[in-house]
């Protein structure tokens, strides 16, 4: 909203400032944070008198969880204020790519305050059909997916990029928008899986935001691109604003996630910041440097399916238990320890996936 402050810069020369992305990237992500620790309290509060037990604890979980009973969720209420408010105030609000990334995060947002809706108040472990959840999330992103594709540069718009390799790449035509569907139906899953301890999602989450603005940026930006000889596409990198609106309302719910956590982000949180870099990272071109970057995450999502395919095929269990993190959990790592090294595990993918950048 901000940036049309632009057309005033002949008057105004201090107005100029608001032309450079990197000024409102800055700008973006002081004001969501700001936004985050403001409200925050208030929403926790809020939450609190409404929810009674708060999230549900699973029984066979962890006996450590038992402490964290009644503890509110719905927490990525105060994160999707931070970002859309935030986003809102400093991008350009005439780029068709902003619009499609909010309208997701706020879709998927939507799908998970409804399943962290139902937990809360009828005391069900299980929130709304997998199946309808699914369809809903897969309807949103296919309609993001395909407005990509149109606004794009056919017959780039809807073609596979590859890391590493600068020449070459995969046309898809109109199976794009069902590839480009999956990676941000994925992408929400696997954040969502992440989110099982304090912490261990946000952090990785305002990571893979960091590196993909840089991505974002630089791609959209026909100088930088060319210098590195990645992909150009026109438009993205007005990206990187939301992005920094992504890493200050992520710093902000650290603030009340930290353990012990004040407040859990939910499906609420972890559905829309999934859904919002996985469809980052289509606009960009960069679906599969979102499996590097977003390493942790795909970990995460594949021990759950590795332990239900395999308990299904032989009745054994792979781990402990699933996700992942639990199953060190149950190996007797303490909380604090699981966290850290996750977070340094992403920290290293997103150095290698950002090394992509180069190494062409």
């Amino acid at each position: 909203m901000l940036s049309f402050l632009v057309s005033a810069s002949d008057q105004v020369s201090v107005f100029n400032v608001f032309r450079y992305i990197t000024f409102r990237t800055g700008g973006a992500l002081i004001t969501s944070a700001l936004i985050v620790f403001m409200f925050g309290p208030t929403i926790i509060n809020s939450l609190r008198l409404r929810q009674g037990k708060g999230q549900p604890i699973r029984a066979d979980g962890p006996q450590t969880h038992f402490k964290k009973a009644g503890t509110p969720t719905m927490g990525g209420l105060m994160i999707m204020t931070g970002i859309v408010g935030s986003s809102l105030l400093w991008a350009n609000l005439s780029s068709v790519y902003v619009w499609v990334v909010l309208i997701v995060t706020l879709g998927f947002g939507a799908i998970g305050f409804y399943d962290d809706y139902m937990k809360v108040t009828k005391q069900s472990h299980l929130g709304i059909s997998g199946k309808v959840r699914l369809a809903l999330e897969f309807i949103i992103a296919g309609l993001a997916a395909w407005t990509i594709m149109q606004n794009g540069q056919a017959p780039f718009s809807s073609s596979l990029t590859f890391p590493f390799v600068k020449d070459f790449i995969l046309n898809l035509s109109i199976f794009f928008v069902p590839f480009a569907a999956f990676v941000i139906v994925g992408a929400g899953n696997a954040v969502n899986l992440t989110d099982g301890l304090d912490g261990l999602a946000i952090v990785p989450v305002m990571i893979a935001a960091s590196s993909f603005g840089v991505i974002a940026y630089l791609a959209g930006n026909a100088v930088f691109a060319d210098y590195l000889q990645i992909h150009f596409t026109p438009g993205t990198g007005e990206l990187a604003v939301v992005l920094g609106a992504v890493i200050g309302a992520g710093l902000g719910f650290l603030w009340f996630n930290a353990p012990p956590a004040a407040i859990f982000m939910g499906d609420t949180g972890s559905l829309a910041l999934g859904g919002l870099i996985g469809t980052i990272a289509v606009a960009t071109k960069h679906e599969i440097v979102l499996a590097i970057i977003g390493g942790l995450f795909v970990m995460e999502a594949l021990s759950v399916i590795i332990q239900v395919a395999v308990f299904k095929a032989t009745g054994k269990r792979v781990f402990l238990m699933a996700p992942i993190h639990h199953h060190f959990e149950k190996m007797g790592w303490t909380e604090s320890q699981i966290v850290i090294r996750f977070w340094i595990i992403a920290v290293i993918l997103a150095l290698i996936g950002l090394s992509t950048l180069k190494l062409r």
